[in-house]
């Protein structure tokens, strides 16, 4: 029984030395890649700062993104020379978008900055694009999409079907209206366009000064439509044809910075995110054993992926109707 006793004991001993000597090698390789990450950022004796050209990129949906905001404010005090915005965006929210067009701003005050359309830069995005001196799309690349739009279902049909009837006590008829279960007032419905007049009001203006259009040239280009990047130059929405080497090309040409100069890809994304944190957090459950933790961890990673989707507020979007 001593005996049985004894090798118990050791095993249990055994057990927690095992554990704490997986704990212990996580931790090593946590603060080895944190160690890593840091040596890598230019400037440091790993990664020595040269000068370069930044290429970053937008890309989905815009909306409000205060790391976005504190990435582009640390590249505008980088050493690169120039910066390349590549886009390729049906816009977002107007908020996140006039944001990122703040923050575009304040950069290309500092750096040479020119904007490649990839593929699409409508609405949310080309505010984005009227950051930059000069905007470079593709022949097929579609532009513009000016103006705002305030979408909300409206359930009131599919709640009498079903038999349900929403009740309210609020300070005023405006509260919280529209609010999608009940017909929209008169009132309400005011209230939501004088919103989107006004957004609207304010993005032709920013069309307007950026792209030094008159009254008539205006007219042409801010009725919602998207343009190619071929209509685009005429109408003055585009400045050229071309990529990434034209663009390369119009910064030797106009800001002497050296088209051989070489272009780096810079994130706009947290050098240490929730995700990548998770991801390792979830890998170091299951070294120990402990499969449920981590199978719970990348369940909460995938739940804020999707949160992040929803889109509130106003929006400077653009998406082509559904095919019937």
């Amino acid at each position: 029984m001593s005996f049985d006793a004894d090798a118990i004991v050791d095993r249990r001993r055994m057990r927690r030395k095992l554990t704490f000597w997986r704990v212990s090698a996580i931790l090593v390789v946590l603060v080895a890649v944190v160690g890593a990450g840091f040596a890598l950022v230019p400037g440091s004796r790993l990664m020595p700062a040269t000068a370069y050209i930044a290429r970053i990129k937008v890309q989905g949906l815009i909306r409000g993104n205060q790391d976005r905001v504190e990435a582009l404010d640390r590249l505008s005090r980088s050493r690169a020379r120039a910066v390349i915005v590549h886009i390729d965006s049906p816009g977002g929210t107007t908020a996140g978008s006039q944001q990122l067009y703040d923050s575009l701003r304040a950069l290309q005050a500092k750096k040479p900055m020119v904007v490649v359309v990839d593929g699409l830069a409508a609405s949310g995005a080309y505010i984005a694009a009227l950051s930059s001196e000069h905007i470079v799309a593709q022949d097929t690349s579609l532009v513009g999409s000016i103006g705002v739009l305030f979408q909300f279902p409206n359930f009131t049909e599919v709640l009498k079907t079903i038999g349900v009837k929403m009740e309210e006590v609020k300070s005023s008829p405006l509260k919280a209206a529209p609010n999608g279960f009940e017909p929209t007032s008169p009132e309400a419905r005011a209230a939501i366009e004088a919103i989107v007049v006004d957004s609207y009001a304010w993005f032709k203006g920013l069309v307007k000064d950026r792209r030094r259009l008159d009254d008539a040239q205006l007219t042409k280009v801010a009725d919602g439509r998207v343009f190619t990047g071929r209509q685009g130059v005429p109408l003055k929405l585009v400045d050229e044809i071309g990529n990434e080497q034209t663009a390369l090309a119009w910064l030797e040409k106009e800001k002497h910075v050296p088209a051989t100069t070489r272009v780096r890809d810079v994130s706009l994304e947290p050098r240490f995110n929730e995700f990548s944190f998770l991801h390792v957090a979830a890998w170091g459950f299951q070294a120990m054993g402990l499969s449920a933790a981590a199978q719970r961890l990348e369940e909460w990673g995938a739940v804020q992926a999707i949160e992040r989707l929803n889109l509130d507020g106003l929006l400077a979007l653009w998406h082509p109707p559904a095919a019937n």
